[in-house]
């Protein structure tokens, strides 16, 4: 059964054997954070059980003091009163101590349980496939940093506890009432039915509730992300007005669900009113009679209103209480979603040693396709030398980025092997694999922090004085030394401070200085106008000195500086050889830089 979390998130809908399925993935993720920590909640049961027995006594205590020491007091002798009221109060503190002392635990638990889950979520996010981070947008994960994590937030951080103590509060209760007067414990019993008949119609409708609703909440942030992520496309194509009705529209259907959850609420408080009051009157009939008849003392049936009361005063506490309970659960389902999902491109188990590779790259028989759908690449077989340049050069969708994922292992194939060296990429070990074999991507994507920083994510280790040697050798040094504070200055959240160019520049020395043996270039020109382009020219020529070059690029001037090119259609070479060679001759590729020519007269 294929219920990963990312699938089945926005349904609503899910049958039974689905919804014990997830429940059981939450119970098993909630059980593997407590399990650590059983002591503390040991100690935590100990404390609420004895709180709660302290509170519990109180009525007894009454009872005591009505029927047994008031009438020794009327006689004249009053230390059995004073011993009563002494033992009262003594049960009062020693209740509110224990209560403190667990609310302290429960505290400190819950806050190590949120940090886990948290810290949880961000390192196994970090350690899932490109394949899921693809499919599973950023608004979605941010969703589950922050709205879910929130939700759990607010019920451990006092719900929970309030919730134990409710529970226990109760059933001592009709304990107590059931050994001090078994009738009234019977009248108790019968407003169970009623009780129980609204509990569960309210369970029932507020957990489809919250689902619907935690969905919404998701919807909400995902597109508030996405748009402001989005936001110079928003302002470039004049989005304001539409994506101000659809987001309008989001929120519409998030208040909906609020107001039929208020709605529910509505009916079930008023009703556990009715019934505690109804109750708390039928007790007071019942003893009332048997005290005329003389079967039951004052002070007892004193007792057993003030249980039949208090039986129901944490009801309404566990109302409120259920409200962060169903929104915390729906957010546990979607958290242990994302914690189930495993990388689609395992770590091996026993990983073969890669020291220092050269850099030769084969395909044997390597077919793709994305999860179920066609295929990408069909039965390639390509071999490239170690130190050789290629380009790839091809339509949009010809399957160029797809080798490119395959050879940085981003994917693996469907069918077929990948090598470096001679060695399966399944079987080298990731740290050696991302050290030896290094992408720069379209995006250049730059990280708050500064220049220097940005670059050295290439080596984390190495000097200043290599981290300029990095920018020198690919052009990026003039225009970094320009900058307001230089190699010290912050780029800002995405690189804001700086245009596409430089960014791109910035990611050509974070790659020289990370000096891998194979370095593939995904359109990392595509950006630089061609002042740039030029200037950056030398420094690739630099930049792809000695070592193994894949260059995807749709402009043919950068393809000029390649040993050997691959034109590429339909997921197959169709065309391979130097760039001269395919230039003069009548293929695909000749007609492609006749067309390049053409526009720069």
């Amino acid at each position: 059964m294929n219920l990963k979390g990312t699938n089945n998130e926005e349904q609503t809908e899910l049958s039974k054997e689905e919804s014990r399925y997830i429940r059981a993935r939450s119970r098993k993720l909630l059980f593997s954070m407590l399990s650590p920590m059983n002591r503390r909640l040991g100690l935590a049961a100990i404390l609420v059980l004895f709180s709660t027995s302290m509170r519990v006594a109180g009525p007894a205590l009454i009872a005591l003091g009505i029927d047994w020491a008031l009438p020794q007091a009327i006689e004249g002798r009053t230390g059995s009163l004073w011993w009563v009221v002494l033992g009262y109060l003594s049960a009062a503190l020693l209740s509110a101590v224990l209560v403190y002392y667990f609310l302290m635990i429960t505290a400190k638990v819950s806050q190590k349980m949120l940090f886990e889950l948290r810290n949880r979520m961000f390192v196994h996010t970090q350690k899932l496939s490109i394949e899921f981070h693809e499919r599973y947008t950023a608004g979605r994960v941010i969703a589950r940093q922050t709205s879910d994590l929130e939700s759990i937030k607010e019920l451990l951080a006092g719900g929970m506890g309030q919730l134990v103590v409710g529970l226990l509060f109760m059933l001592f209760t009709a304990i107590a009432l059931l050994l001090l007067d078994p009738i009234s414990f019977l009248v108790l019993l019968v407003s169970l039915l009623p009780l129980g008949i609204l509990t569960r119609w309210f369970q029932v409708q507020t957990n489809l509730g919250y689902r619907k609703q935690r969905v919404a909440s998701a919807k909400l942030i995902q597109y508030f992300v996405e748009t402001m992520t989005g936001i110079r496309a928003v302002k470039a194509f004049r989005k304001e007005k539409r994506n101000e009705a659809h987001f309008g529209g989001l929120v519409e259907d998030y208040r909906g669900y609020n107001a039929r959850l208020i709605q529910l609420f509505g009916i079930y408080d008023p009703g556990l009113i009715l019934i505690g009051n109804i109750t708390v009157a039928a007790v007071l009939l019942v003893g009332g009679l048997r005290v005329i008849d003389g079967d039951l003392g004052i002070g007892v049936l004193t007792a057993a209103i003030l249980y039949a009361k208090r039986f129901f005063d944490p009801m309404e506490d566990i109302a409120i209480f259920y409200n962060s309970y169903q929104s915390a659960s729906s957010a546990l389902e979607k958290i242990s979603g994302v914690l189930e999902e495993e990388p689609t491109v395992p770590e091996p188990q026993e990983p073969k040693p890669l020291d220092r590779a050269n850099g030769a790259i084969s395909f044997r028989g390597v077919e793709f396709q994305y999860n179920t759908g066609p295929v990408v690449l069909k039965k390639l077989d390509l071999d490239i030398p170690a130190g050789q340049t290629i380009a790839l050069v091809g339509t949009t969708g010809a399957g160029k980025s797809t080798l490119a994922k395959l050879i940085s292992r981003f994917y693996d194939p469907s069918a077929g092997q990948v090598e470096l060296d001679g060695v399966d990429l399944r079987e080298v070990a990731n740290t050696d694999l991302r050290r030896e074999v290094v992408m720069v991507t379209q995006e250049a994507y730059l990280f708050s922090g500064s220049v220097a920083d940005n670059i050295l994510l290439g080596r984390p280790g190495a000097s200043f004085d290599e981290v300029v040697a990095a920018a020198k050798a690919v052009g990026a040094d003039e225009f970094i030394r320009s900058l307001p504070d230089g190699y010290d200055t912050d780029v800002n959240k995405r690189g804001g401070r700086v245009s596409a160019g430089q960014r791109q520049l910035i990611s050509f020395a974070r790659a020289f200085l990370a000096n891998p043996a194979v370095l593939i270039l995904d359109e990392a020109t595509s950006s630089l106008d061609i002042p740039s382009e030029r200037m950056v020219q030398q420094g690739l020529k630099t930049l792809l000195a000695d070592r193994t070059a894949i260059i995807i690029a749709h402009r043919l001037s950068t393809v000029s500086i390649a040993d050997r090119v691959l034109v590429m259609e339909h997921g197959e070479v169709i065309e391979d050889g130097s760039p001269q060679q395919l230039a003069s001759g009548t293929g695909k590729f000749a007609k492609l830089y006749k067309a390049w020519k053409d526009s720069l007269v």
